[in-house]
């Protein structure tokens, strides 16, 4: 343990953040299986926080700072747990309670005890009992350590509206008494896919913001790469999970490249690829192996992953296979058919049969009432049309796309291309 007075009271409060930002989540996932309530077991969490904050600036910081939350924070729950049974008089729980009680004093528990848990604790913050929003919410609230305010400024919505949902979120999992566990046999499937829905949404959030000033978020990717990976290690046999990760790892590399000195958005094929993070893209390619190793048809997050593999192992846009994207898309739709899944196709079969056979499939979607206020249908329609020569179709075209997207950035840069396409009719 660091000596007391050895460091800076102000030191400590920054090494209780950190040691939160670790732990957290760890800590939590144990509290929710003695309590059988998230709530209750972040407020838990919280108490030995403060404690942490009143007696590391005196006493120093413990040698093993998540062990001794831990330890806090396990004895008040078992406390609170004591004084529960001894009003209800329920000897049998009070059995139960001696027994959490010895485990607090033993510590964090095993590492598998804990990953079971963090795993328990990824399921119930997915659960499709809660909306998407308080699923995304409660996820990095509880997984990431997030504060509301972060939350809030992530996702550019008040902080009193996330604070809501959070508390939505916790009452409406005790109201349904979901259960602290992992779901197995068939279930197992359909809630796997709600875990990943969310963690891929926060992850999207920070590759291309959907409103706002800023085009890329990294900090959001970064949150859900760190989920994404946890999540790998505690299901490493399920091949989604690293069709999930592979993509992720594979789309973040071009994170530095996506965004020009000013700030402005640089698209796929304009980008320097040099910027690009190589050891993502090799990370990224290892996991799609992997994934492809555990056998089967790859599903919707390992056939994207796939496709992002087509654009990373390209050195220049010209080597890109377009062919075998259009492939990977065609068994995408089957699996998983949408409008924007066949727009995307639309845009793989434009580059590789020309922007004619592209466009035709784009405005074939146009009257999908899915994609009415889309704003990458106009953009791609903008964009082939350029290509055809058309431009005063597209600046109309990218000028829709503009009154559509909420984003700043993205705004300007569909405004300058129907600005060039104008200039271009001249």
């Amino acid at each position: 343990m660091q000596r007391a007075g050895s460091i800076d009271p102000s030191d400590t409060h920054r090494a209780v953040k950190v040691v939160w930002q670790i732990e957290s989540a760890k800590l939590i996932a144990a509290l929710a299986r003695i309590v059988r309530d998230v709530g209750l077991a972040e407020d838990l969490a919280q108490e030995a926080l403060v404690a942490a904050l009143e007696q590391w600036p005196s006493s120093g910081v413990p040698d093993n700072p998540g062990a001794w939350l831990m330890a806090v924070a396990k004895r008040r729950a078992v406390d609170l747990l004591r004084r529960k049974v001894r009003g209800e008089r329920k000897y049998e729980e009070l059995g139960r309670t001696l027994e959490m009680q010895q485990a607090a004093v033993q510590g964090s528990g095993p590492d598998d005890e804990i990953g079971d848990d963090l795993l328990r604790l990824i399921f119930i913050c997915c659960h499709p009992v809660l909306s998407t929003d308080a699923r995304v919410a409660l996820t990095l609230r509880l997984l990431g350590g997030l504060t509301t305010g972060e939350i809030a400024r992530a996702f550019l919505v008040p902080e009193p509206t996330v604070a809501q949902r959070i508390g939505r979120a916790k009452r409406t999992l005790t109201e349904a008494r979901v259960p602290f566990e992992v779901p197995a046999g068939e279930e197992l499937a359909a809630r796997l896919s709600s875990v990943l829905e969310v963690v891929y949404l926060i992850f999207n959030e920070g590759y291309t913001a959907t409103m706002g000033e800023e085009w890329v978020r990294p900090a959001l990717c970064e949150e859900a790469l760190r989920l994404g990976r946890i999540l790998a290690e505690l299901m490493p046999r399920e091949s989604e999970v690293h069709g999930l990760v592979a993509l992720m790892e594979l789309q973040a590399s071009r994170l530095r490249a996506r965004v020009g000195p000013a700030g402005e958005p640089v698209l796929l094929l304009d980008q320097d690829r040099g910027r690009w993070d190589h050891i993502l893209v090799t990370r990224g390619l290892a996991v799609l192996d992997r994934a492809e190793a555990l056998g089967g048809a790859l599903g919707p997050y390992g056939l994207q992953a796939a496709i992002a593999a087509c654009h990373a192992r390209a050195r220049i846009p010209a080597e890109t296979d377009w062919m075998r994207i259009v492939a990977l898309y065609d068994a995408f739709a089957e699996i998983m058919p949408s409008a924007v899944v066949e727009l995307n196709r639309a845009v793989a079969v434009a580059m590789a049969f020309g922007p004619a056979a592209g466009l035709e499939l784009v405005d074939a979607l146009a009257a999908d009432r899915t994609l009415k206020t889309y704003h990458l249908l106009p953009s791609v329609q903008g964009d082939l049309l350029v290509r055809l020569g058309r431009f005063d179709e597209a600046r109309a075209a990218f000028e829709r796309a503009a009154a559509l997207t909420k984003n700043a950035r993205e705004r300007k840069l569909l405004l300058d291309r129907a600005a060039r396409a104008r200039l271009s009719t001249h």
